[in-house]
């Protein structure tokens, strides 16, 4: 029997902890998993997955509409955000009590509850109970960032806006990445004025050049109002209730609400990391190796709060990697590269591999191919709306390196097309692929 109370104790319950927690108890191994707040973690509780609610519950706003051109008499239709907010919150609830089931079904014991390290095989509740474990796994993700401008205080995050009381009429959206843009296009198609506000020129930085253009462009003719190289200068709290948000750049703008998608922060701060030699970088991320060991050899670390990649799926990866690691005798190292991404904008975009700029960097030599054309349901519609899908190949042997692609259910096929990506094949072996017609994704085996 080991001296420790347990094997493997983790700190958070979200896709990383609880995926390490789960896989290294059926291995064997004797946890214990804390979490402050709710079980799931950000993806499941405030993130991802009550933003595709939402981002589902927006697309009825033009398919309605599209619906008379398809011969559906449909009437005026009211929407209810009230509704939509309390369905998504309970749906939400029930997906954290599957969670919270997967681990009482491994034996893994929750305690709900912060806790903190105290040295390197030690850790502390919030009611002050302490616990042993061999091994410590640190995945407390990470938090939105806020701005430190007078007012900031009056803005609120991607934490709080699934609980708003009502859709704003105006919002003001600080922000350029992924989390923004969908919010902007959510919030568009729920009927607020909505205007985004970047710091630099550019938004979505990393993705392909072309495709994110055809995002912007498309963005503005919906309605939505961009203002570029804008900093904070302050939030004002007006006599009624709005805001008055001065920036860089641009002229003072009133608003009911302002959002801020400025990047995320990794869970360190307060967690005693310190008192076993843990060591932090610049941005507040635990450092790992590949074996997503700190530099304390009994403390790990997977997920949003190492900085490495903040994606879920890739946060359940490494949760995956360090139990088969540590306690199921089949070492494992995650695989970073062609990971696949995807926005879920208005249309949606998704991409893999390298984008066009950064394949002629390092290959020099490449071949692009692209379909620029109008969806099938967007003509009968009426809908100019047009989507771009992108192949980027190596000059050398066709293979390709990168697929990037906008438009309607655009995530959903990259899926695959990412397997084709990671596979190595070539653009020989799609053309030689038969088309299945009339579909949007067969555009990608007669690419020219």
């Amino acid at each position: 029997m080991s001296d420790f109370d347990f094997d493997l104790f983790v700190i958070g319950g979200g896709s990383g902890g609880v995926r390490a927690s789960r896989v290294a108890a059926a291995h064997g191994a004797r946890v214990a998993v804390a979490e402050e707040y709710r079980v799931g973690g950000t993806c499941v509780i405030r993130g991802c997955v009550p933003k595709k609610l939402l981002v589902y519950g927006a697309h009825f706003a033009e398919d309605l509409a599209d619906a008379r051109c398809f011969g559906w008499d449909v009437p005026q239709c009211n929407f209810d955000w009230a509704r939509l907010r309390d369905n998504v919150l309970a749906e939400v609830t029930r997906i954290e009590g599957a969670y919270t089931g997967t681990l009482e079904n491994h034996k893994v014991q929750l305690f709900h509850q912060r806790a903190v390290v105290t040295g390197p095989h030690s850790v502390r509740l919030a009611d002050g109970t302490e616990f042993t474990a061999e091994r410590i796994l640190i995945a407390t993700g990470a938090r939105p960032q806020i701005p430190s401008c007078p007012g900031h205080e009056h803005g609120i995050t991607s934490n709080e806006v699934f609980h708003l009381p009502a859709i704003p009429k105006r919002i003001l959206i600080a922000g350029a990445g992924y989390i923004a843009n969908e919010f902007a296009g959510i919030f568009h198609e729920f009927g607020a004025h909505v205007t985004l506000i970047n710091r630099s020129d550019q938004i979505l930085r990393g993705y392909d050049e072309q495709i994110r253009d055809r995002l912007l462009q498309i963005s503005m003719t919906k309605g939505i109002n961009f203002r570029f190289n804008a900093s904070f200068r302050g939030i004002e709290k007006l006599g009624n209730g709005q805001l008055r948000v001065s920036m860089t750049n641009h002229d003072d703008i009133d608003v009911d609400c302002v959002l801020f998608a400025t990047g995320r922060v990794p869970n360190t701060e307060g967690l005693g990391l310190e008192t076993a030699g843990v060591e932090i970088d610049d941005a507040g991320a635990v450092k790992v190796n590949d074996d997503n060991q700190s530099t304390c050899a009994s403390i790990y670390a997977v997920g949003d709060v190492t900085n490495r990649v903040q994606l879920t799926p890739v946060a359940i990866r490494e949760g995956q990697a360090f139990a088969d690691t540590i306690y199921g005798g089949k070492p494992t190292k995650v695989d970073y590269s062609c990971i696949p991404s995807a926005v879920f904008s208005h249309p949606p975009l998704a991409g893999v591999g390298m984008t066009e700029g950064q394949a002629r960097t390092k290959l020099g030599s490449v071949r692009v191919y692209t379909s620029d054309f109008r969806p099938m349901k967007n003509v009968l519609a009426g809908r100019n709306e047009r989507a771009l899908y992108k192949m980027i190949c190596d000059g050398a042997n066709n293979r390709i390196v990168g697929i990037h692609m906008i438009g309607p259910d655009a995530p959903e096929i990259l899926q695959v097309a990412a397997v084709a990506i990671k596979a190595g094949l070539t653009k020989d072996q799609f053309d030689q692929t038969v088309a299945i017609h009339p579909t949007m994704a067969e555009e990608l085996v007669l690419l020219r």
